[in-house]
């Protein structure tokens, strides 16, 4: 999988303060994957992802998927 930013990727990623960045890069990570076994293609909005981890998301339990 391509590890790339874009430019939005990167407008995304720095509208978060430093400690969430970590949390957003692990998240688009996994939608990137999700994405591309679903979809076929890593498609993601990555501004969405990031007002989503200013909100709150986060990793709350371990993975069930057999995908990892």
């Amino acid at each position: 999988m391509d590890d790339q930013r874009t430019e939005k990727h990167e407008q995304a990623r720095n509208s978060l303060p430093d400690e969430l960045k970590p949390i957003f890069d692990e998240f688009v990570a996994d939608y990137k994957f999700a994405a591309e076994q679903y979809h076929g293609k890593p498609y993601v909005s990555y501004i969405v992802l990031a007002e989503m981890v200013k909100v709150g998301w986060r990793h709350s339990a371990a993975s069930i998927s057999d995908w990892k």
